[in-house]
């Protein structure tokens, strides 16, 4: 029972209870809750991206110091790489100049590809916490409280410069013992990080989609490099056009310039006000661009699990198809220089003739075909997850409240990262053998590179099932596939140049591929490649038969 207080007769009703009047709303209210909140959710996501980079920027140091340990040896690589396919795949000859040293290597060889990657990283960042929280409607809601029209845009872009500051902060330390060029390294990474957060900003005005930003974004990084690598070999007036062109043309450990990151400075602020300037021409969850109008009838592969899925992949697996083929002709352009690129290299030699082969550039691709095939298990990965992601933003739930089993539509992604991912690796192995032969004038290549390519797609294959054993008993769980890919690049590929025991190389699906075509495919590589073609089966059947047991996560 309660009382109820009323005004005596003759006697005013009592003031209602004050309350706080919230402060003016500007434009960047909000901002700073925003960043802590976007700190909580890539908590591991922004780490583990920063250890990544930073421990590969290690590796390669520790891999340079170990196989170039003599001037002599330097001097031979550089001498190598001092041609057009050279410079495309590293950077400007300036680097070449003088004492090709440890430092100088880095900014050469290594500095470009990475750069590639901390640019990946802020476009992802950018896109995830302004574009995607737009489409699934949880923008709209917070825009409804005490949130200014720029606070997400300004807290997405913060929390990609502070990524970027750690990252540059932890491979200056890693590369201080190289000299006083080891700061303007680090800042070439933020630089670089910054630019590319501050044109996602703008990319994720222009579409309404998540992945139609990352994609720009993605062109954008593409354009950069391509400037870079034909800008290097034509003079260097296109690397001019290049944010990665201007990181990589301040020679750092060999004149240590400073002034080009101005430019960058320059190029972030520009896109960054134009993203805020845009921002206010349009509405919550639309983009500047007008959406097209689909076909009055769609393709009647669209009414089937299998053609739909197809069609949901088309875009990141026509990239994949894409970036491999450059990757291939890259490799293949300097084949015919690999007999005297490791001439002089005692590691890189050893490592070749470890190999065997009737010939160097037969050895040269065995080694080298490792890259591309870890590249394809990327792929894989993201297509083997993409139920995880339908599942997790709520279309898969009405998908399942139809007569389509559940079986037939994880089965349909899986199947497309199955065909997908070996069609990817192919495609990098047909550019390569083209390339190579056309390189070495050996005919032979043609048919034999892309065969050692396919070996690799047994290997795919179990990295498909180990997704898919994760998706189907662990959801929460299935970042843990990326690891698979991972530890076959350290182990596979850096772990040769390094010296790791071969036991941990055997531990990756990658490690008992046969190393063709230097070595013949004999009964015990036959068998190698179906205990992994069984070992797939199994795990993808395992997987299947986890999603079928557990409950949707619904929304």
């Amino acid at each position: 029972m309660t009382a109820t207080t009323t005004a005596a007769p003759g006697t005013a009703p009592p003031p209602p209870p004050r309350t706080t009047a919230p402060g003016p709303v500007g434009p960047f209210t909000g901002t700073g809750v925003l960043l802590r909140f976007a700190l909580r959710r890539d908590r591991v996501r922004l780490p583990v991206w920063i250890a990544a980079l930073t421990l590969g920027t290690a590796s390669s140091l520790a891999s340079f110091e170990s196989t170039y340990a003599d001037a002599a040896d330097r001097r031979s690589i550089g001498e190598t790489l001092n041609s057009p396919a050279g410079l495309a795949m590293t950077g400007p000859a300036r680097y070449l100049e003088g004492d090709y040293g440890f430092g100088a290597m880095l900014g050469h060889q290594v500095l470009g590809f990475v750069l590639v990657l901390v640019a990946l990283m802020s476009v992802l960042t950018v896109v995830r916490h302004t574009r995607a929280e737009e489409e699934s409607g949880r923008a709209e809601l917070l825009r409804a409280g005490v949130l200014g029209r720029h606070a997400g845009l300004a807290a997405a872009l913060a929390l990609a410069a502070l990524a970027n500051l750690a990252l540059g902060a932890l491979v200056a330390a890693t590369v201080a013992g190289e000299g006083g060029g080891a700061l303007l390294y680090g800042a070439t990474h933020t630089a670089t990080g910054v630019v590319f957060a501050a044109l996602a900003a703008v990319a994720v005005q222009i579409t309404p989609y998540a992945r139609g930003a990352a994609g720009l974004g993605l062109a954008a990084i593409g354009t950069a490099y391509a400037l870079r690598a034909v800008g290097d070999v034509g003079g260097g007036t296109l690397s001019w056009l290049s944010p990665i062109g201007w990181a990589q043309g301040t020679y750092v450990f060999a004149a240590d310039r400073w002034w080009p990151l101005l430019l960058s400075a320059a190029l972030a602020a520009g896109a960054g006000w134009t993203a805020f300037a845009l921002s206010v021409r349009r509405d919550v969850g639309a983009g500047l661009r007008a959406q097209r109008l689909g076909r009055p009838g769609g393709s009647a592969a669209l009414g089937r699990p299998l053609g739909f899925a197809l069609r949901l992949h088309r875009g990141v697996l026509l990239a994949f198809a894409g970036g491999l083929a450059l990757l291939g002709a890259m490799y293949g352009s300097i084949l015919g220089d690999a007999e005297r690129m490791i001439e002089d290299v005692e590691a890189l030699r050893e490592q070749v003739e470890r190999a065997g082969g009737a010939s160097v550039a037969e050895s040269f691709v065995s080694v080298v075909l490792i890259v591309p095939a870890i590249v394809a298990a990327v792929y894989v990965v993201m297509a083997a997850l993409r139920p995880h992601a339908e599942e997790s933003a709520g279309r898969a739930e009405p998908v399942l409240s139809t007569a389509l089993s559940r079986t037939r539509w994880a089965g349909s992604h899986l199947a497309v990262a199955l065909a997908g991912g070996t069609a990817v690796l192919l495609s990098g192995g047909l550019v390569l053998g083209l390339t190579g032969a056309l390189s070495t004038s050996d005919g032979a290549l043609l048919w034999k590179v892309p065969g050692a390519a396919l070996a690799y797609a047994p290997a795919l294959w179990v990295t498909a099932g180990i997704a898919a054993v994760l998706y189907g008993w662990l959801p929460r769980a299935c970042a843990a596939a990326w690891i698979v890919p991972a530890y076959a690049f350290v182990c596979g590929y850096l772990g040769e140049l390094l010296g790791f025991p071969g036991v941990l190389n055997d531990l990756s699906p990658f490690g008992h591929v046969p190393r063709l075509p230097a070595t013949a495919l004999d009964g015990g590589g036959w068998l190698a490649l179906g205990l992994l073609t069984a070992l797939a089966g199994a795990l993808l059947w395992l997987g299947l038969a986890g999603f079928r047991r557990r409950d949707l996560e619904t929304k």
